[in-house]
Order: C-alpha cells, then sequence, then structure tokens
C-alpha cells in the first residue's frame, strides 16, 4: 500500500509539473507558499526527543496553544515544536512565539526522513483530523507513537472513510491512541474498526479566554458576526438596514471567515449603501462609521469582548457546516447560529440547550431574532451568562489529554 501511494504522488507530480513551475515562475504568493513548505523545517536547529504537535490550522492551532503551554510545564526537559498546513495557521503560532513552528511539508518520504532526523520527535500529536500518508508511514517504521487529540470525525468525513474502510484502516492503525472530543466522533471511529478509541473532551473549551466577570458589561451596543462565509453576508446586512432604523446609535462588526474575501464584501457593503471602515485603517474620526470590517486575523475575539451579541457564520450552509461558536459564548456574549451545524453539532447542542445559543432555522430569521434581543438588554446579559457557564462547565479536556500523553511516554521508557 505504501508503494502503491508514493507510486501515485510521484505520477501525479509528473503530471502536474509543467503546471506548477509555470504557476511558480508566474506566481509570486504561490512560489512564497511551495517555498516555505519545503524549505522552513530547515531553519531549524538540530533537536533530540521533541514532542512535535502539528495543528493544520488557525482553529487547530488556538487549540495547540494551550495544550503546548502545558507541554511545556509538565515536561521543561523537552523540546516542543509546532507545524501548520497552512499560511494563516502559521502566521497565528508564529504571533504566539511559543515554540519552533514550522510548515508541514508535501506529504513525501524524500522530505520527510531528513525532517525527522531534525527534529528526531519522541511523540507526534495531532490535533482534530490530520492522516497523512508517508508521514504515519515513515513514524511507523521508526517506531515514533502517534496519537490523535480533540479528534474528530464529520458526518462528511465519515461518509468517505465508510467507503474506503480498508484505505482507512491501513492509514491510521499505526496510530497508539484516539482521544475524541465527544460520544458521536468516537462511535464513528468505532465502527471503522478502530482501536484505543476513548472520549476526553473538546479542548477548544479550554482553549478560550477565561470568562469575563459576571459584572463586566461590553464596552459598545453592538453586534459582531464573525467568521462569516459566502451567502451570509446578505442576510446580514438586510438585518442591519432594518435594525439600524429602530437603533441608530448601533454599531456592527463583520469578520469574514478568510480575510481575501473583504474586497467582496466590501462591494455587498456598498451596495446596501451603509458606511464602513476597514480594522486596518481605524482612526479616531471613524467613530460615527456604523460598521466595521475586520480585514485582519487574530481579533475577532477583541470584537467579541467589546460587543453585546454574537453571530457565527457557516451555519446556513451544509456546505460549510459551522463555525466556532464557543469563542463568543466563552466571553459571555449570547451566540447566534445556522441550522447547518454539522462541523460544530456538540457545542451548537450544549449552547442550544443551555439557551446561551439561539439556532434558527432560516436566513430570514435572523433581523427578528436580533430585533427581539435589542430591545431586551436584561435578557442579553442573561442569556450571556448562560453562555459562558456552559463553557465553564465543559473545559479540563486538556488535562484528561495530557495524563493520556504521560502514560504513553512512561509505556516507551
Amino acid at each position: 500500500m505504501n508503494v502503491m501511494y508514493h507510486l501515485i504522488i510521484g505520477v501525479a507530480l509528473l503530471v502536474a509539473a509543467p503546471y506548477l513551475l509555470a504557476r511558480m515562475a508566474l506566481d509570486r504568493d504561490f512560489r512564497e507558499e511551495v517555498s516555505a513548505r519545503l524549505f522552513s523545517w530547515r531553519s531549524l536547529p538540530q533537536f533530540s526527543k521533541t514532542l512535535w504537535v502539528h495543528a493544520s490550522s488557525v482553529g487547530e492551532v488556538k487549540v495547540a496553544k494551550i495544550l503546548i503551554q502545558k507541554l511545556r510545564e509538565k515536561y521543561p526537559d523537552r523540546q516542543v515544536v509546532l507545524s501548520t498546513f497552512t499560511a494563516t495557521g502559521y502566521e497565528l503560532a508564529r504571533t504566539e512565539n511559543l515554540c519552533p513552528v514550522f510548515r508541514l511539508p508535501p506529504d513525501s518520504a524524500l522530505i520527510l526522513r531528513p525532517l525527522l532526523k531534525r527534529i528526531d520527535p519522541a511523540m507526534l500529536l495531532l490535533i482534530e483530523a490530520e492522516f497523512w500518508p508517508a508521514l504515519l508511514s515513515q513514524c511507523r517504521q521508526k517506531k515514533i507513537p502517534v496519537l490523535l487529540l480533540n479528534g474528530r470525525v464529520s458526518e462528511k468525513s465519515y461518509a468517505l472513510y465508510k467507503k474506503i474502510q480498508p484505505l482507512f484502516r491501513w492509514l491510521t492503525h499505526g496510530i497508539a491512541g484516539f482521544f475524541m472530543r465527544s460520544h458521536i466522533d468516537a462511535d464513528r471511529l468505532l465502527k471503522l474498526k478502530a482501536k484505543n478509541v476513548r472520549v476526553t473532551g473538546n479542548m477548544k473549551f479550554d482553549a478560550l479566554p477565561e470568562t469575563l466577570n459576571e459584572d463586566s458589561d461590553p464596552t459598545m451596543t453592538s453586534v459582531v458576526f464573525g467568521s462569516t462565509r459566502p451567502g451570509d453576508e446578505a442576510p446580514i446586512l438586510d438585518a442591519m438596514a432594518r435594525l439600524r432604523k429602530e437603533f441608530p446609535d448601533l454599531k456592527f462588526v463583520i469578520a469574514p471567515r478568510h480575510v481575501h474575501r473583504c474586497d467582496e464584501v466590501a462591494d455587498l457593503i456598498r451596495a446596501q449603501g451603509l458606511s464602513m471602515v476597514l480594522h486596518s485603517q481605524i482612526a479616531q474620526n471613524s467613530a460615527g462609521i456604523p460598521l466595521i470590517l475586520v480585514d485582519r486575523i487574530g481579533v475577532l475575539n477583541d470584537y467579541y469582548r467589546q460587543g453585546s451579541i454574537a453571530f457565527v457564520g457557516g451555519g446556513f450552509s451544509a456546505e460549510f457546516g459551522g463555525q466556532n461558536i464557543l469563542e463568543p459564548a466563552g466571553l459571555g456574549r449570547p451566540v447566534i447560529f445556522g441550522r447547518h451545524m454539522n462541523n460544530f453539532a456538540e457545542e451548537a447542542g450544549f449552547l442550544s440547550a443551555s439557551g446561551g445559543g439561539i439556532q434558527i432555522d432560516r436566513p430570514a430569521d435572523l433581523y427578528t431574532v436580533l430585533q427581539d434581543l435589542l430591545r431586551q438588554p436584561e435578557e442579553v446579559k442573561r442569556l450571556g451568562a448562560l453562555a459562558a457557564q456552559t463553557v465553564n462547565q465543559h473545559r479540563g479536556a486538556t488535562e484528561r489529554n495530557l495524563e493520556m500523553i504521560d502514560s504513553l511516554m512512561n509505556s516507551f521508557k
């Protein structure tokens, strides 16, 4: 199976080589991306017996942050290193400055062998759902234990894995432990015949900022629309225009999930006849502008903290399956989200059940729900407190995962 995988990858690279070379010659951003994937790890010094954490993108890096802090406390003599797949995850990880960080190179044994020699991992800790065939194969060959932490198997992924179940078992049979964030995820893995599956909880609850104290109030009355995806902005802007008539002093914030969409979203805002300012261009004389468009990564939590109500995008379409609703909830803000929360079903269930989250069936319901909340400031505070309470009740997964890591490390001594 390994030979077949590498043969397929090799043939694919040969076929794609002319296109890749031409694009590298013409596209500076693509050239820098390829260079980062291939060479960023080469700046690392020679390490010995590291704890290697891999986090694909921004959300996983936020989870990895709290894990790395705990690993450094528990194992002060061990070097921790972090790899990411996406450029945005890499930039956030560099900003946090917790440990050496590099981009995960292409999944090829030829590249991975010298990487493994350089960082010499004692253990590889994968965050959430990262299965790279060549990487896992190299770890098996070198007897490097691999753990999946905060593991998740989405409904879409489960359907795919069922179709390729023998291949999935081959891919994952060397993973020493699957520590899943929910019983739903664990049950899906067990149906796929995975072994050493346990539920340890969702580390995203631990990665959230500490809840604000009960007496804290938002610094401004605003609605923050976070992590919006294509299709979200139309009902948001419609609701915004209508709400401004009843609440003329109300402020709004829109933060697209991907900042490269800001130009597209700005065009939609202008078409609605609304005034706006980019986060990167905020000045003192922009205080009267009702809408901020966030064009920078890493500041959304600051807006959730300042605002009074949060809407989190991605839930109006099954294609996206929702976004992280825990961040505003952890800050004591009531959270509104759509019906399609496939990728965040557990979190949506917890918040809906407690009352701290409001799930709406139709985009058209957004205006009515917001109008009702804005007319009842005390109700907003009550629901926000329920949201924060829900988050606090589910903290502790990181400590449970550390116990599993410690047990495995002791067994390999």
